[in-house]
C-alpha cells in the first residue's frame, strides 16, 4: 500500500487526506464522543492540531509500515472521517486498524464500511492479522466489528490509556485473512425490536440508566441472600454492569435485562441470561422481582420469554438454573415455566467465610416449555 493509492468500495471512497480535510478532521475530532474513546486526541482540539496530523501524523503512520487514508463520499469527496492502520508487527503479518467518523456521518454505516474496504485491501496486500481494539464501553464500535467480520477475542489487560494516564483494559476483535467478510455470527443475537412482551410484561436490554434501580433491587436482603455468594453489590459495581451491558451482549457473555410492566412502563425487576457452555448449547438464567410486583407471575412471564427468545433464536438447546434449596418462591417460578428439577449439587456454590452452599438444579429443553 502506498500515500497516493485510492481504494473505493462498500460505497466509501479511501483517498489520501488532504490540507483541504482540516475543518473536517476538526469537526471529528473535537466531537465529544471522538474526544471520550480516543485518548491520545489533544483537547480542546483545533485546526492547528488537525494541520499537524495532515502534515506531520498521517504521513508518519505511512513511514512506520501503516497507513492513514481519509473516508470520503464518492459523490462529492467530501471528508467523512478517517481510517488506517498503525502499530505493524511484519513479522507476523499484523496490524491494528482503527477509525473515527464525523458526527454528521454517523448511523449510515460509513465506519463498517470504511473498516471492510481497508481490510479487503490490506490482505490483498499480505496482511495476515488484523486487530480492532476498543473501549469496553463503545458499544457502536463493537458493533462495527462484527459488522465488518471481525471476531471477539478476549479482553488486552491494561492495554489502553487514559488522559489522566490510568490504565484500563480494552477488547480485542480479530479478523484473518481468510476469515468470511462478515457480519459475525453472535452468541446473543439482538431482541427482535429491541424487547420481548407477552402483553402483560415486557423486557429490553440494560441499559446505563437503570443503575439505581438495579442498585437498590439487589441489595434488598432477600435477593442477596439467594445468590452466592451472598454479598451485596457496591454501587459502583452496579453502576459498571449497567454501562457494559451492552458490550456484554455483543461479547456473548451475558444478557442483561430489565422487567417493565407493559401497561405502565415500571420497572419491575431484572433477569438475565448467560451462555455457559456454547459448545453444547447450553445457557442459565437469573431473576430478581421488586416487592411490589412479586406474586402476580410476572418472573414466570419474563423468565418464559426469555427462555422462548433463546431457543428460537440463538441456537441454545438447554436452559438451566441454579437455585437456593430453601426458594420455593423461585422454584415455583421455574416449574411453571416447565422447568424439572435435576439434582441436588452439594457444596458448588461459594457462601460467606469460606463456607459453601447448595445449588439445587433445574433444566429446560424447548419440548418442556409450557
Amino acid at each position: 500500500m502506498t500515500p497516493q493509492e485510492v481504494v473505493e468500495a462498500y460505497g466509501v471512497r479511501l483517498r489520501p487526506i488532504r490540507t483541504g480535510d482540516t475543518a473536517d478532521v476538526v469537526d471529528g475530532c473535537a466531537d465529544p464522543v471522538s474526544q471520550r474513546f480516543v485518548s491520545n486526541l489533544p483537547a480542546p482540539y483545533t485546526d492547528v492540531d488537525a494541520r499537524w496530523w495532515i502534515e506531520v501524523g498521517a504521513p508518519a503512520a505511512w513511514t512506520g509500515g501503516g497507513a492513514a487514508y481519509a473516508i470520503a463520499d464518492p459523490a462529492t469527496d467530501r471528508m467523512l472521517g478517517a481510517v488506517g492502520l498503525n502499530n505493524p508487527v511484519s513479522a507476523r503479518g499484523q496490524a491494528e486498524i482503527g477509525y473515527w467518523v464525523r458526527p454528521a456521518a454517523r448511523g449510515r454505516g460509513v465506519a463498517t464500511a470504511a473498516t471492510r474496504a481497508l481490510s479487503d485491501h490490506a490482505f490483498a496486500a499480505g496482511t495476515a492479522r488484523l486487530e480492532l481494539l476498543t473501549e469496553p464501553e463503545n458499544a457502536s464500535s463493537q458493533r462495527v466489528a462484527l459488522a465488518a467480520g471481525y471476531r471477539y477475542e478476549g479482553s488486552r489487560r491494561s492495554a489502553g490509556s487514559g488522559r489522566g494516564g490510568d490504565r484500563h483494559d480494552l477488547l480485542a476483535w480479530v479478523r484473518l485473512a481468510d476469515d468470511p467478510p462478515g457480519p459475525t455470527a453472535r452468541l446473543l443475537p439482538d431482541l427482535p425490536g429491541g424487547l420481548l412482551t407477552d402483553g402483560v410484561v415486557t423486557v429490553r436490554r440494560l441499559a446505563p440508566d437503570d443503575a439505581e434501580l438495579m442498585f437498590r433491587l439487589h441489595s434488598r436482603p432477600e435477593v442477596v441472600a439467594n445468590q452466592a455468594p451472598p454479598v451485596p453489590p457496591t454501587r459502583d459495581a452496579t453502576e459498571r454492569r449497567c454501562l457494559l451491558a451492552e458490550s456484554a451482549w455483543l461479547t456473548g457473555v451475558i444478557a442483561r435485562l430489565l422487567i417493565v410492566d407493559a401497561a405502565s412502563g415500571e420497572p419491575a425487576g431484572s433477569c438475565g441470561m448467560s451462555i455457559t457452555d456454547a459448545a453444547s448449547g447450553e445457557a442459565s438464567v437469573g431473576y430478581a422481582l421488586l416487592p411490589d410486583w412479586r406474586g402476580r407471575g410476572y418472573a414466570t412471564r419474563a423468565v418464559r420469554l426469555l427462555a422462548a427468545w433463546a431457543f428460537g433464536s440463538t441456537g441454545i438447546a438447554r436452559v438451566t438454573a441454579g437455585t437456593v434449596p430453601d426458594n420455593t418462591a423461585s422454584h415455583r417460578v421455574l416449574e411453571r415455566v416447565g422447568f424439572q428439577r435435576e439434582g441436588l449439587q452439594r457444596g458448588r456454590l461459594p457462601g460467606l467465610d469460606g463456607t459453601r452452599l447448595d445449588d439445587l438444579t433445574f433444566a429446560l429443553l424447548p419440548t418442556d416449555l409450557r
